[in-house]
């Protein structure tokens, strides 16, 4: 009987750390739907690598749901990828409709995936879920307290799930990238490239290749293996605040 082709899920499938996420899954042979809000992008990525397109966006429950309508009854990775940071506000000076953003893309938009995929996990027998998370997930640092809460968030809901499904067919994996080059700090500071590219001055950051080869090592252990987390760095980064820079 032929073995039948593995079904993966990536949100946040348009750029960066997503659109290699899909890649490096579509290589290892798995059927991948990749969701995201810019079509454009999705149908060059899924003209590339033979990805199914979907138009996603994590923080409106109906989109979730129309998405996932277009699933396979079985689903056997999600990989929850959408989210970003906006802004540097210190707390005193809180953007409210930024915070209520990052949360709502980040912590929110996982819950609703995960809770809208469940039975279709479950269904498969050797289910799996990447949560890509950050350093942020576990560290906090000045003008982050937005994003740090979104991601401290994150990873509450990633260990909450390991205890509420343990018996289940369905591993659960938190993925944390310190600074990787991708459009993240682009949109972070609203476009302003320059500002965007001085996050990474000095240093060499990790890639979004990078990223996604950790997902893959992950989903690709025995059934039997829990990854429960990575922490990943470039060797300039310490902590999220403390980067070693070379002079120009």
């Amino acid at each position: 009987m032929e073995e039948r082709q593995k079904v993966a899920v990536v949100t946040g499938a348009s750029s960066g750390i997503g659109s290699e996420t899909v890649r490096a899954l579509v290589g290892a042979g798995y059927v991948v739907y990749g969701g995201a809000r810019r079509m454009d992008r999705l149908n060059e990525l899924s003209s590339e690598t033979g990805m199914i397109p979907r138009l996603l966006d994590v923080t409106i429950s109906d989109s979730v749901k129309r998405f996932v309508e277009t699933l396979p009854d079985t689903v056997d990775l999600l990989v929850n990828n959408a989210g970003g940071a906006l802004g540097l506000d210190p707390i005193s000076e809180m953007d409210e409709e930024a915070w209520l953003s990052m949360y709502q893309s980040n912590a929110m938009g996982t819950v609703r995936m995960v809770q809208s995929i469940f039975s279709r996990l479950k269904h498969s027998g050797q289910g799996h879920v990447v949560n890509i998370g950050s350093v942020a997930a576990i560290e906090t640092y000045v003008g982050g307290a937005g994003y740090t809460m979104a991601k401290h968030a994150l990873r509450a809901l990633t260990e909450t799930l390991r205890i509420e499904w343990l018996g289940m067919p369905i591993r659960i994996t938190e993925i944390d990238p310190g600074l990787v080059e991708t459009e993240f700090s682009l949109v972070r500071f609203k476009g302003d490239a320059t500002r965007a590219k001085g996050v990474y001055a000095g240093m060499t950051p990790l890639t979004a290749k990078d990223v996604a080869d950790a997902v893959l090592w992950a989903v690709t252990r025995p059934p039997h293996v829990n990854v429960d987390s990575i922490l990943l760095r470039p060797l300039d980064q310490a902590r999220v605040d403390r980067i070693h820079r070379r002079g120009g």
